[in-house]
């Protein structure tokens, strides 16, 4: 029963999940990327660019690319900091002076020997050459007559084996420290047929069954577990081309010495002659590794030549990790991250990060940008929405913190359903849909209805306004800072009117030197240009035209402007600029507003700037037109353009107040 009940333990251990994507993982929160993101686009990134930097950025709560990226960085500086490659050359020379050490112990002690003898031998351990290979080529015919000193001396030899094999198989010097001259034999004979296996590769007639056949008799030594040759090709080439570039990185005295002592590994050169051919292969069928860079390594600790191996392979694993994470190459994106590299260099952390902007990078694509007819990535409808929202809300929270009203919770009033629902919120009077409530209740999982369940029928208001946003795009806009509100403003008050007034009527009209109507989404990515010329005149005609098409709704002019009208459209549709502004160009805004006038037109002007000229003509122009004047702070631009739209409803006489 206890050998029952081990067996099923093992069948029912839990372990981490490691194959692919955290199925139980919550969704991302796109709401701050999206913010983001919408900044940047209205700023004039494009929608991928904007994506980017988001990600490569991070957010409140989201460790970014920039972040992984600096420790990599950081952790390849604490490498090249910390060790020098001194450490075989260390050991070798402690086990040598060890060695010297307890031999002349052992001359001193014995009285019985031949003084003649003695002080040959004495002479012999005082004129050891400094250079270790060349003391220990000199002692290999020395007669010890201290065991414990031969013991000593014969480590290095095994040191240096261990060491070698060490580069290549990653765990064999630990594998090898008391090693019996038949594990020696084995691991020859499994160098033999290694080489022998390549050769057949680079000859073009191996087989899997010959791979098959190797692993099945030498496996052992390859605990990664490759399934074909490429895969064992792979392993082995990197380890080789790490010890190489280990190799390039010592001084040539360094390389000298090693190059002499390992001669002498495990007793003969037949192992180095061995490791030699194996690398030979290596680099013929993996052309394409790093065999050829260095690095400076000048810290204290001295590494072993496995140890040191496996220290540039972390390098190099670094190095490719950074490439990655930089995300600037072709095509990259940040599937491309080696998720096993990531958690071997920087731990399980930095691969939970690295796996949430994965999910995130994925969502934005599918929910956030599109490629347009022309070829162009946009934002989705999706995300304009999201994005309008967000700006909205930010207006409503200016306006409630200076005004002390409340955030607009009706969409119509007093008319009919317009189809639509919305969860309901304290004071609001319109009729539950009683079908979403439910529905809503039962997704839950629940057999009661609470407050969060709730929805409510919104309704549309049973008359309409006709709004036309005039807002300047000539470059001063940009110049001066201005371009990214203005962008805002029309976002917030496309999202008030399109969610909230579905009654009202808006239409987005841009005048630089020439005006033109626009989509919120053109608005919003409309890149600044350096254009001169500000053309009231042609989008004063656009906005009475759009007036002209709603006889039966209250006409709203809402202009945004930081300059004199210094262009107009003349008759055969060409542009006419002249500044200072010509009487001309004057006298042609004047005639249209009005005209906007005339259709009934309640008319705001938003002033930007101290400019003195433009003072006068927006004064003048408002008093002409029986409208108003505001002079916002370009953070406030959105909050005054809302209200006066807001104060324009609910001083024109139609449909009930809207709360804020």
């Amino acid at each position: 029963m206890a050998r029952a009940n081990r067996r099923l333990a093992r069948r029912t251990r839990y372990t981490p999940y490691v194959d692919g994507p955290d199925p139980l993982a919550p969704p991302v929160d796109l709401s701050e990327a999206l913010d983001a993101i919408g900044e940047d686009v209205m700023a004039g990134y494009s929608p991928e660019r904007a994506m980017r930097e988001f990600l490569r950025r991070g957010g409140r709560d989201q460790v970014g690319l920039d972040e992984l990226a600096r420790r990599v960085a950081e952790k390849r500086a604490e490498i090249t900091r910390t060790h020098n490659l001194d450490g075989t050359l260390q050991e070798v020379k402690e086990l040598l002076d060890r060695a010297v050490l307890a031999e002349r112990k052992q001359l001193a002690r014995d009285v019985d020997m031949d003084e003649g003898d003695r002080a040959l031998a004495q002479l012999q351990l005082d004129n050891l050459p400094s250079s270790p290979a060349a003391a220990v080529e000199e002692l290999n015919g020395y007669d010890w007559r201290s065991s414990e000193a031969r013991q000593e001396f014969e480590k290095i030899k095994d040191l240096l084996g261990r060491e070698a094999l060490d580069q290549r198989f990653a765990g064999l010097k630990q594998a090898l420290e008391n090693a019996t001259d038949e594990d020696r034999a084995a691991l020859r004979e499994m160098l033999a047929d290694l080489n022998g296996l390549l050769d057949s590769r680079r000859r073009g007639e191996d087989t899997q069954e010959q791979f098959d056949d190797f692993m099945a008799k030498h496996g052992e030594h390859f605990p990664e577990g490759p399934t074909t040759l490429d895969e064992l090709l792979d392993s082995l080439a990197q380890r080789a081309a790490a010890a190489q570039r280990m190799r390039n990185s010592m001084t040539q005295e360094q390389r000298d010495e090693l190059d002499a002592l390992a001669q002498q590994a495990f007793g003969s050169s037949d192992l180095m002659n061995a490791l030699g051919q194996l690398d030979d292969s290596l680099r013929a069928l993996r052309p394409g590794e790093d065999w050829g860079s260095s690095e400076r390594l000048d810290g204290e600790n001295g590494l072993g030549l496995g140890d040191g191996t496996g220290v540039f392979q972390d390098l190099a694993d670094l190095d490719a990790l950074a490439e990655q994470l930089a995300q600037s190459y072709e095509g990259s994106q940040l599937d491309d991250l080696d998720l096993e590299k990531l958690a071997r260099q920087l731990g399980q952390d930095a691969v939970v990060d690295a796996r949430t902007l994965q999910r995130l990078e994925k969502a934005l694509n599918e929910g956030t940008i599109r490629r347009g007819s022309d070829g162009q990535l946009r934002l989705t409808p999706k995300a304009m929405r999201q994005l309008g929202k967000s700006v909205l809300k930010a207006v409503a929270d200016t306006m409630s913190g200076r005004t002390g009203g409340h955030e607009v919770r009706r969409s119509g009033a007093a008319g009919e359903p317009s189809g639509s629902t919305r969860p309901w919120a304290f004071g609001d009077t319109e009729p539950w849909d009683v079908s979403r409530t439910i529905t809503n209740a039962l997704t839950r999982g629940s057999r009661t209805i609470q407050v969060d369940d709730v929805e409510i029928q919104e309704t549309e208001a049973r008359t309409q306004a006709c709004v036309a946003l005039l807002v300047d795009t000539s470059f001063s806009m940009a110049m001066e800072g201005r371009w990214v509100p203005m962008k805002r403003t029309a976002l917030a008050l496309h999202t008030l009117v399109t969610t909230r007034f579905r009654g009202d009527d808006l239409q987005l009209i841009g005048f630089g030197r020439a005006a033109r109507v626009m989509q919120i989404e053109q608005l919003v990515g409309l890149d600044e240009k350096w254009e001169k010329g500000t053309n009231l005149h042609h989008a004063l005609l656009l906005a009475n035209r759009h007036f002209r098409k709603h006889p039966n709704a209250q006409p709203v002019l809402l202009i945004v402007t930081d300059g004199e009208p210094t262009s107009h459209l003349e008759a055969d549709g060409e542009v006419f600029f002249d500044y200072p502004p010509h009487p001309i160009t004057i006298a042609l805004a004047v005639r249209e507003l009005d005209g906007s006038t005339r259709l009934g037109a309640r008319t705001t002007f938003f002033r930007l700037g101290d400019d003195p000229g433009l003072a006068r003509f927006v004064d003048a122009m408002a008093r002409r037109a029986g409208g108003t004047v505001v002079t916002p702070e370009t953070d406030d631009l959105g909050a005054a353009v809302i209200g006066s739209y807001l104060n324009a409803r609910r001083n024109g006489g139609w449909g009930r107040d809207e709360e804020w």
